[in-house]
């Protein structure tokens, strides 16, 4: 669904923001999940994204993302930025287009 809608969506550079807060482990994305996502990108999709940042990111997505990465671009490896707080990602992006649900709030 994903990917359908940002083929759709994007003519221009984007970013993804990854709000892991709150998510308990069982139900994160996995490592094969995020490889095949990642198999599914378009060239097109890679090369417009500009930044995939992950909020809160656990431990578990920082070893994911370390235990993958030599099977990832560097190019690709590069665009992910971690953001500890909701704060720094104000910072980093305008927060009008942003929707947090409430439970990543607290």
């Amino acid at each position: 669904y994903v990917i359908s809608t940002l083929e759709l969506m994007v003519a221009e550079d984007y970013m993804i923001v990854y709000l892991n807060g709150a998510t308990p482990r069982r139900r994160m994305p996995g490592l094969g999940w995020m490889k095949k996502c990642y198999q599914m990108i378009d060239r097109r999709l890679r090369k417009n994204l500009k930044s995939f940042i992950i909020v809160h990111p656990s431990w578990f997505i920082r070893t994911i993302l370390a235990v993958t990465r030599p099977f990832i671009s560097s190019k690709f490896s590069s665009k992910i930025q971690y953001v500890n707080t909701l704060a720094e990602l104000r910072e980093m992006i305008p927060m009008e287009y942003v929707h947090i649900p409430d439970s990543i709030v607290k």
